[in-house]
Parts: C-alpha cells; structure tokens; sequence
C-alpha cells in the first residue's frame, strides 16, 4: 500500500539524545530520489506510474543517470567491431554500421540512434507534467572508442579506464543541446522537448567501478593518486560541454563531486579512494596543507587549474552512506566523509578553495544525493533490520536538515532491485544487487516508505525546569505537502499502559515551506509513555497517525 494513501507517519523515538535543532538550520531542504532502474530501465508506463507515486511521496527531484555507453550504443563502430562483420551474412549489418558511421557527430544530438533517447525524453516529459525537477547526472562508463586502452595486467577496468575528455565534452555537449529547452523531439510529433537544468558530471570518481585508474604507479614504482587528475579534466571538459550548450552557472544547477564516501587503506589501480584525500589531490594540495610544485605537481596535471582553469560548479554533490552503521556513527579514517561528520565537507572545501586562489568555489551549497541502508530481509548479508532502517533514514534526514550548508538530501532507491538471478540464492552473490528501497520487490511497504513520506523524531531532553516532568523536542515534515501548502501537525501522548487514550498536548504545529516543523512539549505524565504524530485530513476524513516508540 501507498505511502501517501495511508498518510502514515513512523514516530521513531531514537535512543541517542539529538542535539537541538540549530537556529540556521536548513529551512528549504529538498527531497531527491533515484532509481534508475524503474525510471529509466524499464517501460514509459511504469516510469510514469512511479514518477506519480513519488510525487505523492513528496518527492522534489529526481536523479537521473545519462549514462555515456546507453546513449552511445551504436552510434559509432570501431573498425575492430566492424572487422567482426565481414562476410556474406553481415553484409547489411555491416553497410548500416558504415552509414552511421559517416552520419555520426558526436555533438550533435540528431546524430545518435533516437531511441536511446526516447527514454530520457518521455521521462523528462512526464516529469514536467508532475511538477517534479529532473537532475541529470551525466557520467561514463563511456563506449569503447571513447577510452584509453588499459594495459593487458588491467583489461578487467576497460570499461572505466582513462576516459578522454575531449570526447565526453562532445557527449555533453549533445546531451546539453538535447535538453536546452529548444530542441525538437525527431519522433513524437517532433514536439519541444523541456529543459533540463540541473546537472552534475561523472558519478564517484573515486571508486575504481567508475573512473580508473584510482592510483597508478610512477617510473619508482610507488603508487600516485590518479584518479583526481582524470576527474579534473572531466569535469573541465564537461562543463565546457555544457556552457556550450548554454547551461552555466549561472542559469543552471550544475554540480561537481559525486562522491563516495570511504576508500581503502590499500592504493591500486581499482581500490577506491577517501574522498578527504580525494579532494585535496584534486585541489593539488598535499596532507599537510600546501600546494605539490615541481615533479609531484606535473606528476597530478596541476597545472590544468592555472591552462584549462577551476572546476566551475555551484554545488557539490557527495553520497555520505554510512554502511549498515547508525548515521550517528563515522567511520575511523579522517579522510571519510560520512553522514556522521558531513560537516566537515564543506570545511574542506572552503579550505580548498582559498588554498587554490578560488578554483574551486567557495561557500557551495552541498547536496546528499545518494543515501539509504540495505534491509533484512531481503539481503541478510548487508542489511540492516527494517526498524533500523526506517529509524537511520529519518536520523540521516534530520542531521541533513540541522546543517543549513546542505540543499537536498536523497534517497536510493524507491523499490528494491531483483537479485543476480544466474547465481545461487541464498548467497552473498545472489544479493550483489541494492536492497536499499523503500518496498521490497513485490511493492511491499517497508516501515521506511512511511518514516520517508512522513518523517518524526522525538527526543527526550530530561525534566522541564518548570513542572518537574519529563521534556521532549519534535522534528518532523509533511513531506507529502506541495511546497508552501499551509498546514499544521499535531503531537499527542498516550500512557504505555494503556490506561488511557492518546491525548493531544499543546498547540498544533506550523509547517514551513517544505512541510517541516519543530516543537517541543512537556509529557502529561511521568509515567512511561509513547509519542505520536498526527496529521489531520482537510477532507474531514479520519486523522492519519503513527504508532511510536516510548522514547528510552
């Protein structure tokens, strides 16, 4: 069942006393969600039945993934794949290759087979029409053509190896004309397509599934960081694509970042890497503070940030998971950035930022655009219970919300992924696949889809100075709400006896813009009790409420 038809919200009472919500908190946080493979991967239809379900959710954004290699499939053939086709038999396969071949430009959207498109076409159409923002992340793995050949000791990262810049700019550049606003469909009924205007270039490039290599060996034989170099270029080349295209800074959203949150203390070309450390060798700043010079900085291209110029971008994007550990807990390697010690992101940056004459900006906002924990069941190798996930999401929301740097915090995924089918069950294998959704498979409701859809937290804070009895501050959202929709929610109290009823105590509460609101209230009683959110419906129908937890 919908979460937005039940209405339901999960009061979840932590047993970590929360700090009180700061005064500059996040007053205008959006809510972002991805999946990929029901809104790109699968039919219109069903992307437009889940695009509905989300905005009832209260769903701000989407994430999209553009990947390279989807919309490159066949629109160029290397001679390798083209010697393939020799003989009587592929003749015609083989005269179709050659006439894309010569009709291929690769900045110019038209150029592409059409119906590698037509899946982000009718997405963005049908998300116009929610009133839902479309977020394109436009990232490789890119077509074969379109890297660097890797050697024979790492042909397992062909995939990831050493993209070119120049022709991710022409790739970004036809995605940016695509979605300027003004370019006409060539199939249905070569209507205007809508403008995408917010974006972000590469996806964790510092894990080696997605840029490679991470590290790479120089004529010593020691391993140096790699990967931020390659980034750099990209993200260069990338925005350059999209200023050609006529998105900038200065119209659109435009991110950079995208990065994981942990790494390995093991460097080698796959093993990914901390993005505090990340960072800094993207800035060209060393450990301990100061910019690398002579071989150590030609060693990292330093001197892109002086010829090719800084990374132009208005946000940075990270995806702060913390594993299957509570929101709370950080990980113990300084250079992870987790939703535990988020903050210290945007530290980083500002010091980045002045270290490199402003090259990368200061004072961005920062955006969650990936986060969620797996559940058991399904995956009993990686997943939390589904208390804690419900519980752990609302906690991650709330630490999003309390940082007034943060703009958006996201959720991955709406409904589970189908496991490895051709592997075991039972096995670790088998659940390679994200079990991180809101529903399981079968569309199920976890407790999570109505944690999400209607967040609360309760924390107790000792004894009120006054009465003596025991004191408690509220968070939560409606999130349900259209933006700026004037509405109230209500807090109630109810004795864990049950020897009466859920009572309503003090005022109902104002929500902002976005459906949050704080409170804080005193319990009718010492004795143990339960707290519950209460929305009531201005249709004059039954109150919507949660059950809760007591709060110890």
């Amino acid at each position: 069942m919908s979460p937005r038809i039940r209405c339901i919200v999960i009061a979840l009472v932590f047993v970590a006393l929360l700090p009180a919500a700061a005064a500059q908190a996040s007053a205008n946080q959006a809510s972002i969600m991805m999946d990929d493979d029901l809104l790109v991967y699968r039919d219109d239809n069903t992307a437009s039945r889940v695009l509905t379900q989300m905005k009832t959710m209260g769903v701000d954004i989407i994430r999209v993934t553009v990947l390279w290699s989807v919309v490159a499939e066949n629109a160029r053939t290397t001679q390798a794949d083209l010697n393939k086709l020799r003989g009587r038999q592929n003749n015609r396969l083989r005269e179709a290759a050659l006439r894309q071949n010569r009709r291929f430009r690769p900045t110019d959207p038209s150029t592409y087979p059409v119906r590698n498109w037509d899946r982000y076409d009718n997405l963005v159409r049908s998300a116009q029409n929610l009133g839902i923002r479309v977020y394109f992340n436009i990232t490789g793995p890119g077509p074969a053509w379109a890297h660097e050949t890797p050697p024979r000791a790492q042909r397992s990262l062909r995939a990831s190896w050493k993209p070119r810049p120049a022709a991710f700019r022409q790739f970004v550049t036809a995605v940016g004309r695509r979605y300027s606003g003004t370019y006409r469909d060539e199939n249905a009924g070569r209507t205007t397509l809508p403008r995408v205007s917010f974006w972000s270039l590469w996806n964790e490039p510092n894990q080696g599934g997605w840029l490679s290599p991470q590290w790479q060996r120089n004529s010593n034989g020691r391993y140096v960081p790699a990967s931020p170099a390659i980034y750099r270029k990209l993200h260069q080349a990338g925005y350059q694509g999209l200023a050609t295209s006529g998105h900038t800074v200065d119209s659109d959203v435009i991110l950079m970042g995208e990065t994981a949150p942990l790494g390995s203390n093991t460097p080698s070309e796959k093993n990914p890497m901390r993005p505090g450390l990340f960072l800094r060798e993207l800035a060209c700043v060393s450990s301990n503070g100061s910019s690398y010079t002579g071989a150590s900085a030609r060693a990292r291209s330093c001197g892109d940030l002086s010829t090719r110029g800084g990374l132009a971008a208005n946000g940075y994007a990270h995806h702060p998971y913390t594993k299957n550990v509570s929101p709370l807990v950080r990980d113990s390697h300084r250079d992870s950035l987790t939703m535990a010690n988020i903050s210290e992101l945007g530290t980083l940056l500002d010091t980045l930022s002045a270290r490199t004459n402003g090259a990368i900006r200061s004072g961005m906002p920062l955006f969650m655009t990936e986060f969620g924990f797996e559940t058991n069941p399904p995956d009993r190798f990686s997943g939390v219970s589904l208390q804690l996930q419900a519980k752990y999401n609302q906690l991650g929301e709330y630490q999003a919300w309390q940082n007034p740097r943060i703009a958006a915090q996201a959720q991955f995924l709406l409904r589970d992924v189908a496991p490895v089918r051709n592997r075991r069950p039972g096995t670790k294998a088998y659940w390679f696949t994200y079990q991180s959704g809101l529903f399981f498979l079968n569309g199920t409701a976890k407790p999570a889809a109505f944690a999400y859809t209607m967040p609360f937290i309760a924390t107790p804070h000792g004894a009120d100075p006054a009465t003596g009895g025991p004191l408690y501050s509220f968070w939560g959202q409606l999130r349900f709400l259209p933006d700026g929709a004037p509405d109230v929610a209500h807090i109630q109290w109810k004795p864990k006896d049950n020897s009466t009823g859920w009572v309503t105590v003090g005022d109902p509460v104002p929500v902002d813009f976005r459906g949050y609101f704080q409170a804080a209230r005193v319990a009718p009683s010492a004795a143990p009790g339960e707290w519950r959110s209460l929305w009531v419906r201005p249709d004059g129908g039954e109150p919507s409420t949660s059950l809760s937890t007591d709060g110890s």
